[in-house]
């Protein structure tokens, strides 16, 4: 087939010289000869080449000089390693074996785009998954792209998951929901089923430096970075001092852990109120106390230190300046174990309550190319300070004058990632996956290009009109939305049970436009045509958002929600469904007053539906 397609295209190119007629003239003449590939061709002609024919310039000349730079253009868009002048050398140099193996990839016949390089042989044959729900299934469905067996572990809660469904293998963990963390545990499993390495996913054990090395212990790759990359970005307090070092902006505060409330006042008051409490060894938003004046200080450096127990096992806090108001905007990184570096552009995930992120947006409406390119340089170097390797996040504040400030580092795949796949059009799990095996970035990071734009909401199981509380049950109707620019990324479906024991997220809707106004309009759309029913979720809160001015501007600050009083306009909606018809409510009383007089058998079967129809009947007409 290669073989018969390279023969084509050169065929098919020698007329190029006497413009763009010849080509077809030439292409049609050749129909006969290689039916098998003639289709293809034909397909790239008319999505590519005929759109030339309204092209004024080409109309004005159509040489072979002009038809060459469109076509070169074209074929640049597919090939992002290789710069548009190397393209265009080739190009001109027709007979070498370069060009045809450049011109065949960017016709999409042979090998497609790749933005790793990776050695015959080296990939993994078998992975094991360590995690549930979404991810789990996102990191089977890359391994099965890259023709990876997977084997998923899980509990007794997840028996049902898409994960369990679709994975190659899966392995029953245990019946405690905890036993996602029991690392012996899973090592174990891998070991039995021989894997050559284990995918985190994020959350669980995603940043924990002690699994990552118990992994390489035993053999088994971490996808990953190294344990010590871990701990680097792990303990805040050191974080914040390698970051200095590198010559990033960072907020001031204290540069050790505080164990003291009167020492904490101390360098609270001396830095100036407001200040922010943080876990050492926190993320995710939990373990942060805001705190505005002294009085109030005790309690909550009380209250942070207990919850950063509870969540990290590590009581230890620091102390930072608070922004008020700020922008909270994140890059995305890849690097690989030869030192190389790139940044896929930022996410803007400052719509959040109570540091959780709530709804993410691919490139910032708030940065301006200069900035792009001052913070994506950087995260940077952020990156390059701990001999990083994998996908990674490095995390950034912007106050009201514009200076931004280094947050933390995740060094793990986000829950967000999605909508930086789709502008950039990498797909980031698998690429994660190949660089663990050891290959190579096949780009730099003037190839990058961020195309269109696109929003993430997160769709959790949490009753908002009640303040946000997590909501358990059983779904009894699930529906996704589709249609153009949409993708959704769950592992929920009807029956599912939503359990108590694991975080609410319960779908993540990406919707893709060629400009934001656009992603915003198909968000909209999708919003209204995604049905969960059983339980609660977090559709109403995305829906109030997407229509504020606000948003549609762009004016997004981490205090939105209380700047756009959207908690009051949900519960005035609430308060609008909320009332019930008469209809309704005639039938709540009487299938009501029926459930009690069975109980209290005031009445036999045989009179039971005449009765309940007649008490119906009468409160319909009162």
């Amino acid at each position: 087939m290669k073989k018969k397609t390279a023969k084509f295209i050169n065929n098919a190119l020698k007329p190029l010289e006497k413009g763009y007629m010849g080509l077809k003239k030439g292409v049609r003449g050749l129909r006969k000869k290689v039916p098998d590939v003639f289709h293809e061709l034909e397909s790239f002609l008319k999505n590519h080449l005929i759109s030339f024919e309204t092209s004024r310039k080409l109309q004005e000349d159509p040489g072979f000089s002009k038809l060459t730079e469109v076509i070169t253009s074209e074929i640049a868009s597919k090939l992002p390693h290789m710069s548009e002048d190397k393209l265009k050398q080739i190009v001109r140099e027709k007979d070498s074996a370069g060009f045809l193996d450049i011109l065949t990839k960017g016709l999409a016949l042979g090998e497609m785009k790749d933005y790793t390089k990776i050695k015959k042989g080296r990939l993994f044959k078998r992975i094991l998954v360590a995690n549930r729900g979404e991810i789990a299934l996102r990191v089977i469905r890359a391994c099965r792209e890259l023709s990876i067996e997977s084997v998923q572990v899980y509990t007794k809660q997840d028996e049902k998951s898409l994960g369990v469904k679709f994975a190659n293998r899966a392995i029953k963990l245990g019946n405690k929901a905890s036993d996602y963390l029991n690392m012996n545990k899973i090592i174990k499993v891998a070991k039995k089923c021989k894997v050559d390495a284990v995918h985190p996913g994020y959350g669980f054990l995603a940043e924990n430096a002690e699994f990552a090395k118990l992994c390489k212990k035993n053999g088994i790759k971490f996808i990953g970075p190294s344990s010590k990359a871990i701990e680097a970005m792990g303990d805040k307090i050191n974080a914040k001092q390698l970051i200095s070092q590198a010559g990033v902006p960072v907020l001031e505060g204290t540069g050790h852990s505080i164990l003291d409330v009167e020492e904490g006042k101390q360098v609270a008051s001396h830095i100036g109120f407001p200040i922010i409490i943080k876990a050492a060894a926190g993320g995710g938003g939990k373990g942060m106390r805001i705190v505005h004046n002294r009085e109030s200080f005790e309690e909550n450096f009380i209250s942070c230190q207990t919850e950063a127990h509870s969540a990290f096992g590590n009581n230890d806090v620091f102390i930072e300046k608070y922004i008020e108001d700020p922008k909270h905007i994140e890059f995305q990184i890849l690097a690989d174990r030869k030192g190389n570096i790139i940044h896929l552009g930022e996410r803007d995930c400052s719509i959040q309550r109570r540091h959780q992120k709530l709804i993410e947006e691919a490139p910032s409406p708030a940065l301006t190319p200069e900035m792009r390119e001052k913070m994506g340089r950087a995260a940077l170097k952020v990156v390059s300070s701990i001999n990083y390797e994998g996908a990674g996040t490095v995390e950034f504040l912007i106050d009201k004058q514009g200076t931004f400030y280094f947050m933390e580092m995740n060094t793990r795949i986000q829950v967000e990632h999605g909508i930086t796949e789709m502008i950039t059009g990498i797909d980031l799990v698998k690429e994660q996956i190949k660089i663990a095996a050891g290959a190579e970035l096949a780009f730099k990071q003037e190839d990058i290009k961020m195309d269109g734009w696109a929003i993430e909401c997160r769709i959790n199981t949490e009753c908002v009109h009640d303040g946000f509380c997590p909501e358990t049950g059983t779904i009894v109707n699930y529906l996704p939305p589709g249609g153009p620019g949409i993708r959704v990324c769950s592992g929920s479906h009807a029956g599912q049970v939503v359990s108590p024991h694991y975080d609410s997220l319960l779908a993540k809707l990406m919707c893709g436009g060629k400009t934001r106004a656009e992603a915003i309009e198909r968000m909209k759309r999708a919003l209204e045509e995604f049905i969960i029913e059983g339980v609660d979720t977090t559709i109403p809160f995305h829906k109030v958002v997407l229509n504020t001015d606000a948003f549609q501007k762009g004016t997004i600050t981490t205090s939105f929600i209380e700047k756009n009083q959207i908690m009051e306009r949900i519960r005035k909606e609430f308060k609008k469904k909320k009332t019930l018809s008469k209809d309704e409510k005639a039938i709540i009383i009487s299938t009501a007053v029926t459930e009690y007089m069975k109980k209290k058998n005031r009445f036999n079967d045989k009179n039971s539906m005449w009765v309940h129809t007649a008490r119906q009947e009468a409160i319909f007409h009162e």
